[in-house]
């Protein structure tokens, strides 16, 4: 009768057999496995070695701002979102630069640079600064419309308080009080966390609630 299994030396022969024929597919495939395991690790070094020196060079930036060598900042400023620009310290020096070009009063620059921040960084919570500090910007260029467009795209329910009064803070200026008065009265309930200043909050309601009963 006819064995239902092959016996182990036959088993070891075919084997043999077929390493002979697929043991360049065998070591290829083990190779390109370890060559992706060694390259994923070599790619993962190479990142972090980016980002140490980004981060060297955006603390370099603000110890030359602190001491007053903006034309030293500036250029290192450069250097981070030129070379550097695949890292979160690129974000971070735009956010900087948009801030030099407010104090220069240069606001058109600003809210370039505001904008790009907001809609390309892959970190929510600087697009969110980013929004913010484009609508004060926006603000203080008298463009309501845009200004209030802007606060329209803000989501993050953490970021509410903040929002509702620069939102306030935008029809104020634009004339609608009751609109304004609405908006601070949505963020002091919204108010968690400091994300506001509460006094103050406190004056901006009782000064617009005064005014509309005069009026």
């Amino acid at each position: 009768m006819v064995d239902e299994y092959l016996s182990e030396r036959e088993q070891a022969e075919l084997l043999r057999q077929w390493l002979r024929e697929n043991w360049l597919w065998l070591f290829s495939g083990i190779a390109l496995g370890l060559g992706g395991l060694y390259g994923y690790r070599w790619w993962e070094g190479h990142h972090e070695q980016r980002s140490l020196a980004a981060e060297q060079r955006f603390t370099a930036m603000l110890a030359a701002l602190e001491r007053n060598a903006r034309d030293e900042g500036v250029r290192i400023a450069g250097e981070i979102t030129g070379e550097y620009d695949d890292t979160p310290y690129a974000d971070q020096t735009t956010l900087v630069l948009a801030r030099l070009d407010v104090e220069a009063g240069v606001l058109a620059q600003a809210a370039n640079r505001l904008g790009s921040v907001m809609n390309t960084s892959r970190d929510p919570e600087l697009a969110l600064v980013a929004r913010l500090r484009l609508a004060r910007v926006q603000l203080a260029q008298g463009q309501y419309d845009a200004a209030l467009a802007t606060l329209d795209g803000a989501k993050p329910a953490a970021a509410a308080a903040r929002v509702a009064e620069l939102r306030g803070d935008v029809l104020q200026a634009r004339g609608d009080l009751a609109g304004a008065l609405a908006a601070y009265q949505q963020a002091q309930q919204a108010a968690a966390g400091g994300q506001v200043d509460p006094e103050l909050l406190a004056l901006k309601i009782e000064s617009l609630a005064a005014q509309q009963k005069v009026e």
